[in-house]
């Protein structure tokens, strides 16, 4: 089994334990474990090919997972609850890359294969299952017709021996045939795939393609069933406690770069949008535990001519409520002390409420203060204007725009699910998180309790939410770097180009992970890969003069 890391390293923060060494704070800033500030006192394949010899466990069966073993530090992890790894845009059809965006060059590889030669293959392999159970003479009667063309054929099956092509049948073309069944309203062909077909190959302790169908079943089960709101318990699992969630954070924390890869990207144009500035204002969308700004704090500490003084004001919500334990005074407390400790003059502000409900009186900006405004993986949560007459996704940005920051760091996935279609967002959705799941399998064991933990309560809810809920209750709504570009142009914004610091900065730190994972900068931005799947976006923005 391949580990994440490929060349273990101690992270930099003994660099400036010797206030006579010269200064040079981005190289704290380019640190690659956030926790360790308060620390120092196989892959797998895509293809069902033969039927799994281990113990298979839907969500339905897996035993519960009671005797985790606590993290060192779980609360370093700074995620919120039930986010996705990035919580880690023109549209990637299925059919065709004609709609991609000239901002993703890596596009949707996983797409190709699941291509039209690939969708008859599987139709064919059913149609000899027909023919198989029924005789020649159901093959006159539809000659005409794929097995797949309606309820009526689907009904012939003889579904308790599909046992005998499932090792011939590929799962991601399954769960697109099953998807397109329930794009055509075809209820009868989509629950017979799920119950008689999907639900025997899929499996939370397998392969990547065999976890994550699981998952994407659990959706399709949760769309047909108009969970909705409900969402949460047609996952079949129960809420974490705060402790157990952060614990499962904190391991995707590890073995992910995802986080770290927005937090230094972020940090490192702040601080350098920042140098010159004696009061700094940082309003944080996502503020979650805080750790990204321990870092930029100890940073500024060793600026020549002393320290700036640093306001944080932090954006919060209920699921980060939960994960804490507690409210933002919380985070506060802990930025306060640590901040203290640096001799860097400090104040934190709190802003108890999600990003949508953000107005100018909740963020105190105050005169003479030099402002950064932080959106890490949370702007795609936003409703905008196919959701809601109030756009608050744009909205938001104007009120930003209407601040004057001196900068702004916008991370986000680099994927297309917000205004697609069901099946279209499906087959996106699809091909997202095979490539997440891939990289998350190189990284642990796949009997690894604790990551089969953190996917089911940390990835999971976020798949079934794109795949089950529509309008207002589906709150996963992803974009391409170019569709931001315009919603940041339009609110008045202008591209700020990433420096050679920020790159650099970033290829250190994916030094601990897969050599798997990529890194580009192209057209002002960095984006990160697994493999040529590019995963997700950095860019950084100021306001038109």
């Amino acid at each position: 089994m391949q580990t994440s890391q490929k060349h273990p390293t101690s992270a930099g923060f003994n660099l400036y334990h010797q206030p006579e060494q010269a200064y040079n704070h981005y190289q704290i800033l380019q640190s690659n474990s956030c926790h360790e500030i308060h620390d120092s006192g196989s892959q797998g394949t895509n293809n069902y090919s033969e039927p799994c010899k281990e113990q298979y466990f839907t969500l339905e069966s897996y035993p519960a997972t009671t005797d985790l073993i606590a993290c060192d530090s779980p609360s370093y992890a700074s995620v919120s609850s039930n986010r996705s790894p990035f919580s880690p845009q023109a549209s990637q059809s299925y059919h065709s890359d004609q709609h991609q965006s000239s901002d993703n060059t890596y596009g949707s590889p996983t797409s190709v294969h699941s291509s039209a030669d690939d969708s008859y293959e599987l139709k064919y392999k059913l149609r000899e299952l027909e023919i198989s159970l029924l005789g020649p003479e159901s093959a006159i009667a539809d000659s005409c017709h794929c097995c797949f063309q309606g309820a009526s054929t689907v009904a012939k099956y003889n579904w308790d021996k599909i046992e005998e092509i499932l090792p011939k049948l590929d799962m991601k073309e399954v769960l697109i045939q099953c998807a397109q069944a329930m794009s055509d309203a075809d209820i009868e062909r989509a629950v017979g795939l799920m119950n008689n077909v999907l639900a025997k190959m899929v499996s939370v302790a397998g392969d990547p393609m065999q976890r994550l169908g699981a998952y994407m079943l659990e959706g399709l089960r949760a769309r047909l069933e108009s969970s909705g709101s409900l969402i949460y318990k047609a996952l079949k699992c129960e809420q974490p406690t705060s402790n157990d969630l952060m614990t499962y954070m904190h391991v995707l924390y590890k073995i992910c770069p995802y986080w770290k890869f927005a937090y230094i990207s972020a940090n490192i144009v702040i601080g350098e949008a920042m140098q010159n500035e004696s009061r700094i204002h940082i309003i944080d969308f996502q503020i979650a535990q805080g750790t990204q700004w321990l870092l930029l704090i100890q940073a500024l500490a060793y600026r020549p001519g002393g320290p700036p003084f640093i306001r944080v004001t932090g954006v919060d919500d209920s699921q980060s409520f939960h994960a804490r334990g507690g409210g933002l005074h919380i985070v506060g407390k802990r930025l306060s002390d640590y901040a203290k400790s640096c001799g860097v003059p400090f104040e934190f502000h709190s802003a108890a409420m999600s990003g949508s409900e953000v107005q100018l009186e909740n963020l105190v900006v105050q005169p003479g203060e030099a402002l950064a405004v932080n959106f890490p993986f949370v702007l795609h949560h936003m409703p905008d204007e196919s959701v809601s007459t109030e756009n608050h996704r744009d909205r938001l940005l104007r009120l930003v725009k209407s601040l004057s920051p001196k900068v702004v760091t916008l991370v986000e996935q680099e994927s297309n699910t917000n205004t697609s279609p069901f099946f279209q967002r499906f087959v996106e959705t699809l091909n997202y998180y095979t490539a997440m799941f891939e990289s998350i399998d190189v990284a642990l064991p796949r009997d690894d309790k604790q990551r089969i933990s953190a996917e089911q309560h940390c990835v999971a809810r976020d798949i079934v939410n794109m795949i089950a809920c529509e309008g207002a209750e589906r709150v996963e709504r992803h974009e391409l770097l170019g569709k931001w570009r315009s919603r940041f142009s339009m609110a008045g914004f202008a591209p700020c180009p990433l420096s050679s610091s920020v790159n650099a900065a970033v290829r250190n730190m994916l030094n601990e992970f897969n050599e798997n994972f990529r890194l580009e900068h192209r057209d002002g931005a960095l984006y990160l890969a697994w493999k040529n799947r590019a995963m997700c976006t950095s860019s950084a923005w100021t306001c038109w003069s």
